[in-house]
């Protein structure tokens, strides 16, 4: 069971690095001008969400796997990305 979630969390942070990655090409896209500031936003809005979910299942997975270290770990992230999130949608 546990090379399972490893071998998850290992898919799972791939698929967030490469998230990141994506964020930053195209804000950079952005700050050469070859969007504009409406087409960058509605790039990268729709993946919001699914990188925090990622993100959560991770720690949760984390958590109830009883990995106390790689759990504390990636709690400051994911507590960060959750309330950046409720931040949005209250000022929307």
């Amino acid at each position: 069971m546990e090379s399972v979630v490893f071998i998850f969390s290992l898919i799972d942070c791939c698929a967030l690095i490469f998230l990141s990655v994506y964020f930053i090409i195209t804000l950079s896209d952005l700050e050469c001008d070859y969007i504009n500031a409406r087409s960058c936003c509605s790039k990268l809005n729709k993946w919001v969400v699914p990188e925090v979910i990622g993100h959560a299942v991770v720690t949760v997975l984390m958590l109830i796997s009883l990995h106390w270290f790689i759990f504390l770990l990636n709690l400051p992230v994911a507590t960060w990305n959750i309330y950046s999130m409720i931040l949005a949608l209250i000022n929307d």
